[in-house]
């Protein structure tokens, strides 16, 4: 959590609060280093999706009748797979503590995790006991074994974030071995920069689905290189190959950014930028974390764009003051339905953590973003 950037943009933050506060109170796989690159999908994944996962980089081809990458050449081919996105996930801290009560931080809003084909979510700590802690505002770290209930509901989640590095490389390398061990895949990190720009392939209903992950919040250290672990960065050029890449080996291509600035309500011209360079280079759909609020979705080149879902799982309200309680502890669950032929359906949901960190529906609260017109220029704002 990049607090730094709080100060000089108070007074705007404030007035976005104020209409978010409206609403009512409550990877690539890798074994040891010696041993190579290795199948995140090897060990059985126990969450809401059935099926394993491709190697990183797989090179299969798309299946009989259509050609990955190339959108309606497959005439008739109505598969399509409906993946649930949900903002950041951090099992350590308070919600930490109740995980090892034998609590579950998902149980509040499970239905909506377990019907989707695939769940996919940024872990927003480090899944390790080992190294020490850098020097930074915030260091996040959370008990190896939470990846039993990470399991249970995610079929994949982001590790290229601003706190997978929190605790040095053993820590990183660390976490990407617990995650294999309990059959929790993962994207956006790897032993080295190739394997953090692979993209890891979930294939669900006959359909190929190609998960990217990025940052480009602190600390440029935790970057992947040509022959050390850590996660990728955003750099245009690369973004742009990495999506044509996954395009040749798969049906839909999904960017998972960690990106923006903290608890701004609208989205920054870079966060923009960086979503239509994924968009033009044959992405379907960019997906963002990390400001700590929701923040605006937009539809560009019939392609969606939802560029914050805010806090998941998350006791950032004991970060911040009272005027930013409430919309810290908001998030939207993001569910699409898409094909070959782009997105059929797509709706977020508002939930809202509880003071133990765990979030719960908030019924009968409309999100301003769900079933927008599928329109190019389409925009709305969290409140």
């Amino acid at each position: 959590m990049k607090r730094a950037l709080i100060w000089p943009v108070l007074l705007m933050i404030l007035v976005g609060c104020t209409a978010l506060s409206a609403v009512p109170a409550d990877g690539p796989g890798s074994g040891p280093p010696a041993e190579g690159p290795a199948d995140p999908g090897a060990a059985p994944v126990t969450g809401s999706g059935a099926g394993d996962a491709e190697a990183p980089g797989s090179t299969a081809g798309p299946e009989p009748g259509g050609s990955a990458g190339e959108p309606g050449t497959a005439p008739g081919d109505d598969r399509q797979v409906t993946i649930t996105f949900v903002g950041d996930i951090m099992l350590g801290r308070i919600p930490g503590e109740h995980i090892a009560r034998g609590e579950d931080p998902f149980a509040g809003v499970a239905d909506v995790l377990t019907q989707a084909d695939l769940t996919v979510g940024n872990l927003e700590c480090v899944m390790s006991t080992l190294g020490e802690p850098i020097p930074k505002w915030f260091n996040l770290r959370c008990d190896p074994s939470a990846v039993t209930v990470l399991a249970r509901y995610m079929d994949a989640v982001s590790v290229a974030n601003n706190h997978s590095g929190d605790y040095g490389k053993e820590a990183f390398v660390d976490q990407l071995q617990q995650l294999r061990a309990g059959g929790v895949p993962y994207f956006g990190g790897g032993m080295n920069f190739a394997e953090a720009h692979q993209p890891l392939i979930l294939e669900r209903n006959g359909l190929k689905v190609a998960l990217l992950g990025y940052n480009n919040v602190e600390l440029r250290s935790y970057e992947a290189g040509p022959d050390t672990p850590g996660l990728a960065w955003i750099e245009l050029d690369q973004l742009a190959a990495d999506v044509r890449s996954a395009r040749e080996q798969a049906d839909i291509v999904v960017v998972y950014p960690h990106w923006g600035y903290d608890y701004m309500p609208w989205h920054a011209e870079d966060q923009a930028e960086i979503a239509r360079v994924a968009i033009d280079a044959g992405a379907d759909l960019v997906v963002g974390t990390h400001p700590h609020v929701t923040q605006p979705v937009e539809i560009y080149n019939d392609r969606l764009i939802a560029y914050s879902l805010g806090n998941f799982i998350f006791d950032d309200f004991v970060d911040v003051g009272p005027e930013l309680d409430e919309p810290s502890r908001i998030s939207w669950v993001l569910t699409v339905t898409l094909g070959r032929d782009g997105i059929s359906r797509w709706e977020t949901r508002v939930a809202r953590t509880d003071d133990r960190g765990f979030p719960q529906w908030l019924e009968g609260v409309a999100s301003p973003c769900s079933d927008g017109a599928p329109e190019e220029g389409y925009l709305c704002y969290p409140g």
